[in-house]
Parts: C-alpha cells; structure tokens; sequence
C-alpha cells in the first residue's frame, strides 16, 4: 500500500489527477438532487423540440435568408412561453432556480435540431452570466425580475451580453491581450454616473433584447486596469440600435450592432467598477480576469454543447438518410464502409458531450454559482417557498452589505488554482467539441452526397451553423493558448504565453 502522504505527493504531478479526472470530485460533494433537474430539463427540451424546434427551424432559416431584418418575436415568444428564459435564474432573484447544471444539456438538445434556435435560448445565460459575474445583487434582482415579469405578461424581457467590439473581439477575453486590442467603448465619469461612447458588435440577440450587459473602460489607453460593467435598457437615450449583421449559418438569432452615443449610465445601474472593489483583495486587473473568467467558465462549455449538438444533429439526419436509401441494390445503412462513418459521428457527438459534461461538474465546483451548489444551500433554497422568497429577497438583494458578503464569499475565497482549471477545461471544451461538430456536419454531407447539400435534408444548414462555433466565445485558437497557460504553462515554467 501507499501510504498517505506518498500518495498526495505522487497525485500532485503533472498532471495532477484532480485537473484530468475533475468529475470524481463530484461524486461525494454535488446535491444528488442535480441529476434529477437534469432528466427533467432534457425532457423538456425534447418535447420542445418535436412540438417547435423541428417544425419550424427550416422555415425559419429560409425566412432570415430572404429578409435579413427580419425580427423573430414568434419564436422568442414560443421559447418564453415555454419558461425557458426563466427556469435557471436563481429563486433569490424571482427564477425557478434550476440547477446550472441542467442547463448545459438542454442547449445540446436544441442545437441537435437547430442551432440558431438554441441560441436564441442559450444566449441569454450569456448575458445574464455577465450580469451575475460582477455578484451586485441589487442590479441582478432588478433586471431578473423584469424577465420573470415578461414571461407572465408574454412580451418577452431579454438580456444581451455586450463585449466585442469593432477592433476587439477575442482579444477582449483576455486582460493579457487587452493592451493589443482596440477598445473603443469609453464610459467618462460624470456626477451621478457616466456618460457612455462607443459601439459594441455581433451581439447575440440584440435586437430582441430589453436589457444590455456591456463592458466599457475608463481609460481606453489602460483597459485592463479600467475595465468596468453596466446594464442599460434599450429605451435609454443615447442607445441606437445599428444593423442586423447577414450572417451564414444559425440565421434565427440575430446579431446586431449597439451604439453608445452619450448614453448616460447611473451609478445605480453600474455592476461593477474599481470603485466598488476597493474592499475586495484582488486589484483592478486581476478582478477583470477573474469577472472574464466567470464568465467564460459558464459560456465557453456552452458553446461545446452547442457544438455537441451539432453533431448529434448532423449524424442523425445521416443515420435517417442511411435508412432509407438504396445503394447498390441494398440500403445504405447495411453497407459496412457506412457502419463505420455512422459509428465515427456518434462517437464524436459522445467524445464532445464528455468534454462539456466533465466542464459542467468543475464549473459547479469551482465557478461562479459554487455556492448555489452546496448541499446545505441547494436544498435549503428548494424547499424554501418562492412566495416567502419574493417577499423578502427584492429587500435583501439591495442591501449593500448583502453584496459586499457574497462578494467576499465568491470572489475574494476563490483558489487560483481552481480558476485556471475551470478556465482552462472551458476552453478545452469549447475547441475540442466545436472542432468535432464540424466534423461530424462534413461527414454528413459526405454521407448523403447530393442530396446533403439540398436544404430540406438538414445537412447543409448544420454545416452553415456549425462554422459561427469555432469563431465566437473566442476562437478556438485563443481558447487553445488558453488551455495551455492554464493546464500545460504550470508544469514548463519557462513558457511565455501571450507574448506574440
């Protein structure tokens, strides 16, 4: 036997086994009670699937490609009706506080029939996620609680994240690249709050949404150190809506351009800035990376789900054209050259699931939400009724010492190590499954032949759909540089990362 302090040692070399096999951390310290939201969750979505996604999305798609401008309100209003812009926010803030865990999976279920209406759900936890990271709970209540209110009322409230922009985009993800990027969005502070200048791109649901997360910067010559958040409604003076971008594939969620032009920002509608995390032990720098890395750790496995969907999607619409098709005098399905091609694409689809699946685990771990996941708190806030909830939260949330306690919480008592390897996974994630979603979407067209290319088989939409993955929630090159300062750079010191 080794004994235990031999054992530790030999588990702390690179790699260490709790960065290569982060699941089994979740064996004794995750709620049971997850695995249960998750059945029902993905129950939800397949039934959402087979009664909207199915029916609608080849309509929808060829609906955007004649008139780009085109608004899709019926299907936002169809995936609000369903709840599924309401069931993972927190019960403290309004929610039915499913698990984040169950969330991930059901972006794959949507993706597997079309990505462009999986966004339109998905996206919106990446704008609440940028809501959440700066953990002001005052802000968070009041913008959340306008969502659940939409969903009653049936006019749906949206939330848009707000990042890129025209001369920065992937390197808007890093406060390393941040000096190399372009940013151009200047918040100038001024009594009572800020005045806003500058345009944000490609923004996921922009045109749908009511509420706007956006970053900015003090000094535009020091973003890193400046770098604050801020919501804005789209009915604030100085916020203009620019043009609906053309886009290739995922055409049901649109992605605009937002423009700033002296949009005047309260300082009741800041979420986070270097004046409130003076009490925190993080500087101004090391906070952005840690509120970016909040983020990215919920976002970037997303996109890996929807890469997973893509490619489960892709290799149905195979499997179905190889059931039906006579090749040769026998169907396709039985010839063994199309056996192996159909077993490659689901073991990609199962090889990108597991990447985003062993993410989520570490995410609830280690993320932003890890306190959500207790087992004390999770079913404390289970069985605590929502109505007594209602009552008290919306006081409680505005609280200043409220936030300054799960800022401290959260924020100050997060390991480093745990950071980078959630960030890191984050990245593995979203590169490895997004790379095999293509894949599998270049298989299927080889597959189906002429007939992949038609637009009623699917193949060809999945491929238009599937490119945007590889690109967004930086690109798969920036999130391999990422995986290797996070998870390679620890164990070959002498490694410069960033510096090209």
């Amino acid at each position: 036997m080794i004994e235990g302090l031999t054992s530790s040692t030999l588990l702390e070399k690179h790699p260490r086994l709790e960065d290569i096999m982060c699941s089994l951390d979740t064996v004794g310290k995750m709620p049971s009670g997850v695995s249960g939201e998750i059945r029902q969750a993905v129950a939800l979505a397949r039934r959402f699937n087979e009664s909207v996604a199915r029916p609608y999305a080849l309509e929808l798609d060829r609906k955007m490609h004649e008139d780009p401008t085109y608004v899709p309100w019926d299907i936002v209003k169809e995936i609000n009706r369903w709840g599924f812009y309401t069931n993972w926010i927190p019960k403290i803030y309004g929610g039915r506080g499913w698990n984040l865990g169950s969330l991930i999976p059901v972006v794959e279920e949507l993706c597997s029939e079309c990505a462009g209406i999986g966004n339109l759900m998905g996206v919106e936890y990446f704008g609440m996620s940028v809501l959440f990271a700066g953990w002001n709970t005052r802000i968070t209540d009041k913008v959340c609680r306008d969502v659940v209110a939409g969903e009653k009322s049936g006019e749906p409230c949206l939330i848009a994240g707000l990042v890129t922009e025209p001369g920065a985009g992937t390197d808007a993800e890093e406060t390393e690249l941040l000096h190399k990027a372009r940013v151009r969005c200047l918040a100038r502070k001024v009594d009572g709050g800020y005045v806003v200048n500058g345009t944000k791109v490609f923004i996921s649901n922009g045109h749908v949404s009511t509420w706007h997360i956006s970053t900015a910067f003090e000094d535009t010559s020091r973003p890193a150190d400046t770098m604050m958040c801020f919501a804005v409604r789209n009915d604030a003076k100085g916020f203009v809506y620019g043009r609906m971008e053309k886009k290739m594939g995922q055409k049901g969620c649109p992605a605009s351009e937002i423009i700033f032009e002296d949009c005047f920002i309260p300082d009741e509608d800041v979420i986070i800035n270097a004046e409130q995390i003076k009490k925190l032990k993080h500087s101004p720098r090391e906070t952005a990376q840690q509120v970016i890395d909040f983020v990215v750790t919920l976002t970037r496995p997303g996109v890996g789900a929807m890469g997973a969907g893509v490619a489960r999607g892709a290799f149905q619409e195979a499997l179905a054209f190889a059931r039906e098709t006579e090749v040769r005098g026998k169907l396709l399905v039985n010839h063994e050259w199309a056996q192996c091609l159909l077993a490659e694409m689901y073991a990609n689809a199962a090889l990108a699931r597991l990447t985003y699946m062993e993410c989520n685990h570490i995410t609830g771990l280690y993320g932003m939400a890890a306190l959500l996941n207790l087992k004390p708190m999770y079913y404390y806030m289970k069985m605590m009724p929502t109505a007594l909830l209602d009552r008290v939260m919306p006081f409680a949330n505005r609280l200043a010492a409220v936030q300054q306690a799960f800022r401290k919480i959260i924020m100050d008592r997060q390991k480093e190590e745990d950071a980078l390897r959630a960030s890191g996974w984050a990245s593995l994630s979203k590169f490895a499954a997004t790379d095999l979603g293509i894949k599998n979407c270049h298989l299927a067209v080889e597959l189906m032949g002429e007939a992949g290319i038609r637009h009623d088989m699917r193949a060809e939409k999945f491929l238009r759909d599937s490119k945007l993955l590889q690109i967004y929630e930086g690109t798969n090159q920036l999130n391999r540089l990422n995986l290797f300062k996070c998870l390679v750079a620890p164990a070959a010191p002498e490694a410069l990362v960033f510096e090209e």
